[in-house]
Protein backbone atom coordinates (compact mmCIF):
# COMPACT_ATOMS: atom_id res chain seq x y z
CA UNK A 1 0.00 0.00 0.00
CA UNK A 2 1.37 3.63 -1.18
CA UNK A 3 0.87 6.42 1.79
CA UNK A 4 1.18 10.22 0.59
CA UNK A 5 3.98 11.61 2.20
CA UNK A 6 4.89 15.31 2.46
CA UNK A 7 8.22 16.12 1.28
CA UNK A 8 9.65 18.97 3.54
CA UNK A 9 12.73 19.16 2.16
CA UNK A 10 12.48 22.17 0.23
CA UNK A 11 11.14 24.33 3.02
CA UNK A 12 13.72 22.38 5.42
CA UNK A 13 16.36 23.63 2.41
CA UNK A 14 15.64 27.09 3.23
CA UNK A 15 15.83 26.25 6.85
CA UNK A 16 18.78 24.93 6.37
CA UNK A 17 20.22 27.86 4.16
CA UNK A 18 19.25 30.48 6.51
CA UNK A 19 21.44 29.41 8.93
CA UNK A 20 24.65 29.47 6.89
CA UNK A 21 23.67 32.78 6.38
CA UNK A 22 24.06 33.82 10.10
CA UNK A 23 26.80 31.98 10.65
CA UNK A 24 28.48 33.50 7.86
CA UNK A 25 28.97 36.23 9.88
CA UNK A 26 30.30 34.75 12.68
CA UNK A 27 34.08 35.54 13.71
CA UNK A 28 36.19 33.49 15.57
CA UNK A 29 35.96 36.57 18.04
CA UNK A 30 32.42 35.98 18.51
CA UNK A 31 33.00 32.77 19.85
CA UNK A 32 33.05 33.39 23.43
CA UNK A 33 29.34 35.37 23.58
CA UNK A 34 26.19 34.09 25.20
CA UNK A 35 23.17 32.17 23.64
CA UNK A 36 19.89 31.16 24.44
CA UNK A 37 21.15 27.61 25.36
CA UNK A 38 21.90 28.02 28.56
CA UNK A 39 25.62 27.05 29.54
CA UNK A 40 26.56 26.98 26.33
CA UNK A 41 28.46 29.80 24.48
CA UNK A 42 28.44 30.00 20.59
CA UNK A 43 31.23 28.06 20.48
CA UNK A 44 29.45 24.93 21.86
CA UNK A 45 26.40 25.67 19.91
CA UNK A 46 27.92 26.23 16.58
CA UNK A 47 30.26 22.88 17.45
CA UNK A 48 26.64 20.92 18.33
CA UNK A 49 25.08 22.11 15.28
CA UNK A 50 27.93 21.15 13.08
CA UNK A 51 28.41 17.68 13.82
CA UNK A 52 25.08 17.24 14.11
CA UNK A 53 24.69 17.85 10.56
CA UNK A 54 27.44 15.63 9.98
CA UNK A 55 25.47 12.92 12.23
CA UNK A 56 22.30 13.30 10.16
CA UNK A 57 24.08 12.95 7.07
CA UNK A 58 26.14 9.86 7.83
CA UNK A 59 22.53 8.64 9.19
CA UNK A 60 21.23 9.31 5.36
CA UNK A 61 24.16 7.38 4.13
CA UNK A 62 23.25 4.67 6.43
CA UNK A 63 26.45 5.23 8.81
CA UNK A 64 24.65 6.34 12.01
CA UNK A 65 24.60 4.19 14.06
CA UNK A 66 28.41 5.26 15.43
CA UNK A 67 28.22 7.35 18.10
CA UNK A 68 31.68 9.00 17.69
CA UNK A 69 30.06 10.82 14.39
CA UNK A 70 28.10 12.61 16.65
CA UNK A 71 30.60 13.55 19.16
CA UNK A 72 31.26 17.41 19.34
CA UNK A 73 34.53 17.26 19.86
CA UNK A 74 35.48 16.08 16.31
CA UNK A 75 34.29 19.01 14.96
CA UNK A 76 35.43 20.85 17.76
CA UNK A 77 39.00 22.58 16.30
CA UNK A 78 37.54 23.25 13.13
CA UNK A 79 34.83 25.22 14.38
CA UNK A 80 37.18 27.17 17.05
CA UNK A 81 39.65 27.82 13.12
CA UNK A 82 37.03 28.68 11.03
CA UNK A 83 33.37 28.78 12.30
CA UNK A 84 31.88 30.21 9.49
CA UNK A 85 33.32 27.73 7.14
CA UNK A 86 33.10 24.53 9.32
CA UNK A 87 29.27 25.22 9.29
CA UNK A 88 28.81 25.62 6.17
CA UNK A 89 30.80 22.72 4.84
CA UNK A 90 28.64 20.91 7.04
CA UNK A 91 25.48 21.98 5.84
CA UNK A 92 26.30 21.38 2.69
CA UNK A 93 26.75 18.04 3.46
CA UNK A 94 23.71 17.19 5.07
CA UNK A 95 21.66 18.83 2.41
CA UNK A 96 23.95 16.91 -0.30
CA UNK A 97 23.09 13.45 2.08
CA UNK A 98 18.99 14.53 2.38
CA UNK A 99 18.65 15.06 -1.70
CA UNK A 100 19.43 11.37 -2.76
CA UNK A 101 17.40 9.32 -3.73
CA UNK A 102 15.46 7.06 -1.40
CA UNK A 103 16.11 8.92 1.83
CA UNK A 104 12.96 9.74 2.80
CA UNK A 105 12.17 6.10 2.99
CA UNK A 106 15.27 5.17 4.38
CA UNK A 107 16.12 4.11 7.91
CA UNK A 108 17.76 6.88 9.61
CA UNK A 109 20.29 5.27 13.07
CA UNK A 110 19.82 8.14 15.73
CA UNK A 111 21.73 6.56 18.46
CA UNK A 112 21.58 9.47 20.84
CA UNK A 113 18.06 8.20 21.28
CA UNK A 114 19.12 5.34 22.71
CA UNK A 115 21.36 1.78 21.20
CA UNK A 116 19.62 0.74 17.89
CA UNK A 117 17.48 3.54 17.83
CA UNK A 118 16.05 4.16 14.24
CA UNK A 119 13.54 6.66 12.88
CA UNK A 120 12.04 7.06 9.22
CA UNK A 121 13.72 9.05 7.00
CA UNK A 122 10.99 11.72 7.00
CA UNK A 123 10.66 11.72 10.60
CA UNK A 124 14.29 12.00 10.90
CA UNK A 125 14.10 15.23 8.33
CA UNK A 126 11.80 16.83 10.31
CA UNK A 127 13.83 17.03 13.93
CA UNK A 128 16.50 18.33 12.03
CA UNK A 129 14.14 20.92 10.52
CA UNK A 130 13.26 21.77 13.89
CA UNK A 131 16.83 22.07 15.36
CA UNK A 132 18.09 24.13 12.25
CA UNK A 133 14.85 26.78 12.77
CA UNK A 134 15.26 27.40 16.10
CA UNK A 135 19.06 27.13 16.55
CA UNK A 136 19.19 29.66 13.81
CA UNK A 137 17.80 32.16 15.71
CA UNK A 138 19.82 31.57 18.59
CA UNK A 139 22.70 32.28 16.85
CA UNK A 140 20.96 35.29 15.37
CA UNK A 141 20.07 36.04 18.63
CA UNK A 142 24.11 35.64 20.16
CA UNK A 143 24.83 37.77 17.54
CA UNK A 144 21.92 40.40 17.54
CA UNK A 145 20.62 40.07 14.27
CA UNK A 146 17.43 39.55 13.25
CA UNK A 147 16.42 35.86 11.79
CA UNK A 148 13.06 35.64 10.84
CA UNK A 149 12.05 32.57 8.74
CA UNK A 150 9.32 33.10 5.89
CA UNK A 151 6.03 32.06 6.59
CA UNK A 152 6.10 28.97 4.67
CA UNK A 153 8.91 27.66 6.66
CA UNK A 154 7.31 28.24 10.14
CA UNK A 155 3.65 27.15 8.74
CA UNK A 156 5.59 23.20 7.96
CA UNK A 157 7.83 23.49 11.03
CA UNK A 158 5.43 24.44 13.75
CA UNK A 159 3.29 21.41 14.21
CA UNK A 160 6.57 19.71 14.20
CA UNK A 161 8.16 21.80 17.12
CA UNK A 162 5.00 21.39 19.08
CA UNK A 163 5.35 17.63 18.66
CA UNK A 164 8.45 17.75 20.72
CA UNK A 165 7.97 16.36 24.00
CA UNK A 166 8.36 17.91 26.93
CA UNK A 167 9.50 17.20 30.49
CA UNK A 168 12.85 15.10 32.01
CA UNK A 169 14.30 14.85 28.85
CA UNK A 170 14.73 18.60 28.55
CA UNK A 171 16.77 18.64 31.73
CA UNK A 172 19.15 15.96 30.61
CA UNK A 173 22.96 17.19 29.89
CA UNK A 174 23.68 19.18 26.81
CA UNK A 175 19.61 18.77 25.50
CA UNK A 176 19.34 21.55 23.12
CA UNK A 177 16.01 22.65 24.44
CA UNK A 178 14.91 23.40 27.85
CA UNK A 179 11.59 22.94 29.48
CA UNK A 180 8.53 24.65 27.70
CA UNK A 181 7.77 28.23 28.60
CA UNK A 182 4.21 29.51 29.12
CA UNK A 183 2.99 30.31 25.30
CA UNK A 184 -0.18 32.38 26.67
CA UNK A 185 1.10 35.42 25.56
CA UNK A 186 2.65 34.41 22.44
CA UNK A 187 1.64 36.32 19.28
CA UNK A 188 3.24 34.60 16.41
CA UNK A 189 4.11 31.16 15.16
CA UNK A 190 7.61 31.81 15.49
CA UNK A 191 6.93 32.72 19.44
CA UNK A 192 5.37 29.75 20.38
CA UNK A 193 8.04 27.88 18.45
CA UNK A 194 10.67 29.32 20.74
CA UNK A 195 8.13 29.02 23.81
CA UNK A 196 7.41 25.72 23.37
CA UNK A 197 10.81 24.75 23.09
CA UNK A 198 11.75 27.00 26.02
CA UNK A 199 13.22 30.34 24.78
CA UNK A 200 12.13 33.55 25.82
CA UNK A 201 11.39 35.86 22.32
CA UNK A 202 12.74 38.19 24.36
CA UNK A 203 16.24 36.86 24.97
CA UNK A 204 19.39 39.32 24.64
CA UNK A 205 22.61 38.76 26.01
CA UNK A 206 23.24 40.46 29.67
CA UNK A 207 23.63 44.46 29.16
CA UNK A 208 22.28 44.32 26.00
Amino acid sequence: MHTNVIDIRPLHRHAVTASVDVVAAVTVGDLHRPTPCAGWDLADLLAHMTVQHRGFAASARGGGADLAVWDPATVVDAVRADPAGAYAAAAADVLTAFDADGVLEAGFAMPEFGPGATFPGTMAIGFHFVDYVVHGWDVARSLGVAFTPSADVLSAVLPLALAVPDGEIRTAPNSPFACALDAGVATSDLDRLLLHLGRSPDWAPAGR
